[in-house]
């Protein structure tokens, strides 16, 4: 078993396990830690706890210390001055007139090294772009194309029920979405009813699938006979939300009736 934290270096991020060594990290505070990019500054969002050894990247990487004022301040001016980084970099995209959409640009904490994200629709040489940028910045410099629900996630944005994205405010990480829960929820299949502003699948349609998948296997399929206090007849379509069957009465014309699951016995 391992002792470890938790912690996440964006909101929404993806959460990283570091061993706190013996620093008394608690929730909430945030810290300096050794990563892959380099010292990086988090926030603890797990506190410490045991986990084995299937749930670690070994080695782990351990935390430096606590983070304090001086830090939270260095990160502020990492952030303006990240802002000035974006301005500089789209003014040298326009100048090589490269085909690609500047998302975002992050310093790490130590201004080891400047990553600026972008978008396009295939794949970009920008390796004139990036010795332009190192004489300019005078650090190392990464360009790291992403998708588009990436760049949603960055962005932010309103989705169509009206609430802050899910990717963008709590959502760590993606999970995959395919056009089958639409159909098993019996939702419209018009894109622009079940697609995000990412312009793919919402990854809302991933919440309840499996409960909508439990709830099928109860109920009968579509064109199973079945047998009602009313008469036999034919299931047109459920209802897996309310557990509920629509049955065409062969005696009964017209609408089918909605029918409760103990009110139909299949034949």
């Amino acid at each position: 078993m391992y002792n470890v934290i938790g912690v996440r270096f964006k909101k929404a991020g993806k959460i990283y396990y570091f061993d706190p060594v013996e620093h008394p990290v608690e929730k909430d505070q945030h810290v300096i830690v050794e990563t892959a990019r380099g010292i990086e500054y988090g926030k603890v969002v797990i506190g410490q706890k045991q986990v084995g050894e299937e749930d670690v990247v070994l080695p782990l990487k351990r935390v430096i210390r606590i983070a304090n004022d001086s830090d939270a301040q260095v990160v502020d001016e990492n952030r303006n001055a990240a802002t000035g980084a974006f301005t500089t970099c789209i003014e040298k995209i326009q100048h090589h007139q490269l085909r690609m959409k500047l998302v975002d640009v992050e310093f790490t904490f130590d201004r080891n090294k400047i990553i600026f994200y972008f978008t396009a629709e295939g794949r970009v040489d920008f390796r004139e772009l990036v010795k332009d940028l190192a004489s300019v910045f005078r650090t190392r410099i990464e360009l790291r194309q992403i998708g588009v629900r990436d760049e949603a996630k960055m962005l932010g944005g309103i989705g169509p029920c009206g609430r802050v994205l899910c990717c963008s405010s709590w959502l760590g990480d993606f999970e995959p979405v395919s056009i089958k829960m639409a159909k098993d929820q019996n939702l419209s299949l018009n894109p622009t009813k079940i697609s995000g502003l990412c312009g793919r699948l919402m990854c809302c349609l991933k919440y309840e699938h499996d409960n909508y998948e439990s709830v099928r296997e109860e109920l009968p399929t579509v064109g199973k006979m079945v047998v009602t206090s009313m008469g036999e007849g034919k299931v047109t379509g459920i209802n897996a939300s309310t557990k509920t069957v629509f049955v065409q009465l062969f005696d009964v014309p017209g609408k089918a009736k909605e029918l409760s699951l103990d009110e139909v016995v299949v034949k």
